[in-house]
Order: C-alpha cells, then sequence, then structure tokens
C-alpha cells in the first residue's frame, strides 16, 4: 500500500503572515510544494490539513482548485488535524510542512522506501541530528498507529502543535536517512521574509526546472552562506 502525504499549511505564521499562498516564481508557495510532491511515485493521495479559521479559506481553495483534498481543524491542534486526514488510509502516513516548497518527490520515496522495507519501523526521517540534508528538505514518516497513538496521549501545547515529538522520543522502531553530507546549515525552508527572498532567488535560478529539479540540481544553485 502507498503512502498518504499530509500537508500542513496556515495563513497565520508568526513571524511571515501568509507565507502559504506567497507568490513563488509566479504561483503560490503552496502550489509549487504540491506540483513537487505529486511525483512523488510512493505516493497514493495528498491531503492539505489546513486550520478552521476564516483567515484559512484561502489555503483550503487554493489546494481544492489544484485538485487536492483538504481537512480542516483546530489550529494549533496540528495533531488532531493529521488525525483527520487519515480518513481509512492504512498505509505509512507522510507528514510534510506548507513552508518546504522545495521538497523533492525522489527523496520522499526514498525515505518512504527505506521505512516500509524496516521490519517494526513506526518512525522515519531525515531529520536527525545533525541534520545532513539543507533544511527545508524535511521528510517525516509514520505508521497510522503510531500517529494515533500520539493523537490520544499528547497533552502538552508542544506535542500537539509540533505532530511528532512523541514519535522521535520513542527510539524503538526508528528509522533514519542520511544524505552522508554536512547541510544542515542550508535554509531552503521560509519561515522568514529572508527565507522567502532566498527560495524566490533559488526558483528564479531553476526556471522552467522548478517542478522537477532534484535537491542535488539545486544545491548547485544554492549560493555558499557567507
Amino acid at each position: 500500500m502507498g503512502a498518504l502525504a499530509v500537508v500542513q499549511a496556515r495563513m497565520s505564521s508568526t513571524r511571515l503572515p501568509g507565507k502559504a499562498l506567497a507568490d513563488v516564481g509566479g504561483e503560490p508557495l503552496l502550489a509549487l510544494l504540491l506540483a513537487r510532491l505529486r511525483r512523488a511515485r510512493t505516493l497514493d493521495a495528498i491531503v492539505v490539513a489546513t486550520s478552521d479559521r476564516p483567515d484559512d479559506d484561502a489555503v483550503a481553495a487554493a489546494a481544492a482548485a489544484l485538485d487536492v483534498s483538504v481537512v480542516r481543524g483546530p489550529l494549533d491542534d496540528v495533531l488532531h488535524r493529521f488525525a483527520l486526514a487519515l480518513g481509512d488510509h492504512r498505509g505509512p502516513v507522510v507528514r510534510i510542512t506548507a513552508d518546504c516548497p522545495l521538497t523533492d518527490p525522489a527523496l520522499v520515496d526514498l525515505v518512504v522506501t527505506r521505512f516500509a522495507q524496516t521490519p517494526g519501523a513506526r518512525y522515519g526521517s531525515n531529520v536527525e541530528e545533525p541534520r545532513s540534508y539543507p533544511d527545508g528538505l524535511d521528510v517525516e514518516v509514520f505508521t497510522r498507529a503510531a500517529l494515533l497513538d500520539a493523537d490520544a496521549r499528547a497533552t502538552t501545547a508542544v506535542e500537539r502543535e509540533h505532530v511528532t515529538p512523541l514519535l522521535r522520543a520513542d527510539p524503538s522502531g526508528r528509522v533514519a536517512v542520511d544524505s552522508g553530507r554536512a547541510l544542515g546549515h542550508l535554509r531552503w525552508t521560509v519561515d522568514t521574509a529572508d527565507d522567502l527572498a532566498a527560495v524566490r532567488t533559488l526558483v528564479a535560478r531553476l526556471g522552467d526546472r522548478r517542478h522537477v529539479a532534484p535537491w542535488e540540481e539545486i544545491l548547485a544553485l544554492t549560493p555558499s552562506p557567507t
């Protein structure tokens, strides 16, 4: 059974409000992410999980316009939004955040495949410290049972907002994917205005390849940090 990707997105970012739909290369940031994510071969479906607040109507509308399913739930209880997004899906669940517009579908496939090939795996990712991939290529994958267990047990605001703290705290059934390189200092995520400007520059350099370029190609276009 293929995986379900759940993309968490909201308009009310504290540092950069509205970033989910900010223009990047002539399209909303969320649209760029979804276009790239759709190329992942291990995914059976994609769901955008946004909040039920009126300001996130625009996120829901943007996803629907791209023919992507939408689930809405509490703004700060993102973990419960993920549980709602499961529906009848029984396979692996992939967590993607909307502030990672350069998500690499081949990397998603790699993490999901390693996870599926590991007996007893409950949680897998490419974000183990020290980070070996640029910040903004984050992929987390977990079982339906692990997610529902976390939803039942999580009590703190951090656990409910950040979805995977309880999964990452459990040393059993862990799968880590490493690039073999030290690239965690690079920022391809969009959290601030400077981040958005940097991603816009990269997307402009990619041109027509913005939807298909693998992460290694993007890396070759990334200026070295000063």
